[in-house]
Formats: C-alpha cells, structure tokens, sequence
C-alpha cells in the first residue's frame, strides 16, 4: 500500500430524477477516489426508503442489475467511505438509515465530528442505544431526539451541539438536505440535469452524469429539495473562520474537479511552479510520482525549463494484494504498483516530484528503485509542506510518531529516503500558488503542517488520532 493520507469519503445526491440511483451509482463511481472500502446508495419512492449497501468498490457491491430495481424511486443519495478508527465493518457503511418518530432519514457524512464521543456518552447515558461506532450516528440520535416540528429546524439544532467538519447529504421520503459545516472543511457542490438537483464532493460527478455545475454550496449553508424545489438557509449564527482543507487541492480531490469555487488541476500545477522557484536544481529531466504527482511535476518542469518525462510507470490495475513474497523479493508492494523506465533514467540527474511525504517507506522505495534504474542522481522534491501534525476533520492521518516530520528535519528525512536532496514546497509558498487563482481572503486550513486547528476540540494528545468514522 502507497504511504499516503486517505480521504474519508465521499457523498452524492439527487433530488428529482426517475433515474436517481442508476445516477448515483455513477456519481458514486466518479467519486471512488475518495473511498475503498465500502459504499452504498439509499433511494426514495416518496413513500418509504431502500437501501443496499456493502463492502467493496462501486462496481462490486453494484454488479448485479436487480439491485436497482430494489432501488425505486426519484431521489437517492450515495456515499463511499475508506476505512479508519471506525472499523472496517459493514455496520459502519453508509448511508446510515433509521426509522424513528417522525418517519425515515438517510444520512452520508464527510468529515469528522471532533466532540462525537463526548455527545455520544451524553446520549448513551440518557439512553440511546448506537449500532455502529460512526460519530455520524450522533447527528441521527440528535435529529431523532429533537423537539422542533419541522426537519429543517431539527437538523439545525442537531448541527449546533456537534462540532468539527461536516459535508452531508440527508434523504427523507420527501426531501433532500445538503449542508456544509460553518469552516468549509469539506467540499459540496450543486448542480441540475433535467430538472433534478444534485449534490455531490467533487464536481466530476456531475461530469460524468452530464449535469450542470451551478455553484459550490456554501460554507454555513443549508441547501433543501422537495418537490416544490429548492430552498437556502444559513442557519449557523456563530461566525467562524472560512477554513476549507487545503489538501484537497494537494492530493484529494481529482485534479479534474472543481471544489471551493476553482478547478484542482491549475493549482497543483502552480505549487510545481513555486516548488521550482524555491528550490532549483541542475538536472535533466523531471518525473513524477504517479498519478498524484503529476500536475505538480509537470509545473515545475515548465519553471525549470526542464524536461518532463515519463520515468515511473503506474499499474492501474492492482488492488489489494492477499498473497505475502518470499522476503527475497524486495519493494514487493511499490514494485506491484510503480515500475521505472530505464531508457529515461539511466546516467540521468532526475528530479521527481510527489505530493506530500507521511511515513517515507514508500519515497525511500521509490528512491532506490530509481537509482536501481541507473539515475546517477535523485532529487526530491515535495509539492507541500512537511506532514507533521495528525488531522482530525475527516483524514485519515497516522498517528503524530508515525509522521517522519514530525520527529526528523528535512537533512535526516533525505537521507533517510537515501536522496541527493529534499525540499519541500514552505507554507508560504503554498499560499502564495493559491493567491495566484484569487484566494486572498480564504484562510484554507492547513493543520497538518502547521498545527494550527481552526476549530479546538475536548482533548488532544502528540501521539493519538481522534476516532474517525
């Protein structure tokens, strides 16, 4: 397995459609990126709910065509999610489904809820019983508990007891609601096909189902459909910084979205640039760790004046591997995945360019394989600043011990990759790249490299990880 950060998940939602869960299955199938290891789809026919949900890639879990006729209905809404602290677990897949009181509710989340356990042992304690150990399930338990007569109110009074980051996408029988914690964390987008809304994390989703992007929704911003159309509120009176992750313009996202009002790919492109600005090398030829590493090298190719290559070929077409080698066959896991050129690498200077470094197995094993290639000299290059700090708003990131940044400098992390140099792209160039595209009023969160968390949470410590999902 690649030594990267994980997304959590992502959501869809379509309101108004006949189609709506053949449709959310695409839009969950563009959305895969952001999470492996379970998915699923809740549907509405106006009356009740279905769901079907399983462990597993889109494709798998949907493979058999009598799913969908399960499915019924003109509205849906979908979710992938990659596995944490929540467990690997079918009963932690979603979208969650209850019944209760006041009838059925759905709900997808991206994000993290930093109070969750501290909520979920005030409701345990009052008597909620909890099925799975989502801190999602916390916003059910709030809904359900309570007292405003219409949903809208008793979402919004659940929202105001949880804090942390939020992207969600709820389904009733009758309505769809879509809603953005007050910082942004999270990415959501709306859009319209044939007179339907839909909502989803990226905006390829929409691509791929042919709808078209009207807007992001806002951070604050409470978005409901029914059949009367669609309605805006900002119910959130406390005012809050503006903090969208800015990871997500550095590895998440598909470089082929749109998220927080730009599209991905000229960003990461302009961080190659301020990575080539900041730290020039004499070399040959710039390649790049693939596929996240890509639009960056490809910048810094085009600042350096140097040429960009092909030296790291990528296998798309592994999955997890079961089966263990024999201890002789080295670099087994990167070797399945990356395979170098030898005709571009050998007796060449070669700077290649990644996105982040978490733990520095996998860069170490890059490394090696590109000397093992005949590149008489490798020069790292990072497109964002040292990973030294865990997140706690929805990524699934090692605990603070596992980061090498966070206990070795830059000279020790180089030699521990075994390269000719390091360098990594500072924080103020990564904020300089994203004032290049009209972002000097958004104070993206970036936590992770510098430890400073918008929103403060109950407890903290340097070496545990908040439960994510």
């Amino acid at each position: 397995m690649f030594d990267k950060l994980h997304e959590e998940c992502g959501v869809f939602g379509i309101f108004g459609h006949p189609e709506a869960a053949n449709l959310t299955y695409l839009g969950l199938y563009a959305l895969q990126h952001r999470g492996q290891e379970s998915c699923g789809i809740v549907s509405s026919d106006g009356m009740q709910l279905k769901a079907h949900l399983g462990m597993g890639l889109v494709s798998d879990v949907f493979k058999q065509d009598d799913i969908f006729n399960k499915l019924p209905g003109s509205s849906a809404i979908g979710h992938v999610r990659y596995s944490t602290a929540g467990g690997n677990d079918m009963k932690n897949c979603q979208p969650i489904m209850v019944d209760y009181s006041r009838g059925s509710i759905a709900v997808a989340h991206n994000g993290n809820l930093v109070n969750a356990p501290e909520v979920r042992n005030a409701l345990e304690k009052s008597g909620s019983i909890f099925s799975t150990t989502a801190d999602t399930e916390t916003i059910i338990h709030l809904i359900a508990r309570a007292q405003s007569d219409s949903l809208v109110e008793r979402v919004c009074e659940s929202l105001q007891q949880v804090k942390g980051a939020y992207s969600l996408a709820f389904l009733t029988e009758t309505r769809m609601i879509a809603v953005r914690d007050p910082s942004g964390f999270r990415p959501l987008s709306l859009a319209k096909l044939d007179g339907a809304f839909v909502v989803a994390s990226e905006s390829c989703a929409f691509d791929l189902i042919e709808a078209e992007y009207i807007r992001e929704i806002e951070p604050g911003e409470m978005v409901v459909v029914d059949k009367k159309g669609m309605k805006s509120y900002f119910p959130f009176k406390e005012k809050v910084r503006n903090t969208p992750c800015i990871f997500e313009y550095i590895y998440f996202a598909r470089p082929d979205s749109r998220i927080f009002n730009r599209m991905v790919y000229p960003v990461r492109k302009e961080f190659g640039r301020q990575l080539a600005r900041q730290y020039p090398v004499d070399a040959d030829l710039v390649i790049a760790v693939p596929d996240s590493g890509m639009p960056a090298a490809m910048g810094f190719a085009e600042e350096a004046g140097l040429p960009f290559e092909l030296g790291l070929i990528r296998n798309h077409y592994v999955g997890r591997t079961f089966i263990e080698p024999q201890q002789s066959i080295r670099h087994f896991g990167v070797k399945l995945k990356l395979n170098p050129v030898r005709e571009i690498l050998e007796g060449k200077r070669v700077v290649v360019v990644d996105d982040s470094i978490v733990r520095g197995t996998t860069s170490r094993k890059i490394v090696k394989m590109i000397r093992n290639a005949g590149a008489k000299e490798v020069h790292v290059r990072i497109s964002s600043p040292p990973t030294s700090f865990p997140c706690f708003y929805g990524i699934d990131t090692p605990s603070r011990k596992e980061l090498i940044s966070a206990s070795h400098n830059i000279d020790e992390i180089a030699r521990y990759i075994t390269a000719d140099t390091l360098c990594y792209l500072n924080i103020e160039g990564l904020h300089e790249a994203l004032r290049q595209f009209g972002d000097h009023k958004v104070d993206f969160c970036d936590a992770c490299f510098s430890g400073d968390y918008p929103v403060k949470f109950p407890r903290l410590t340097d070496t545990n990880q908040l439960g994510l999902f």
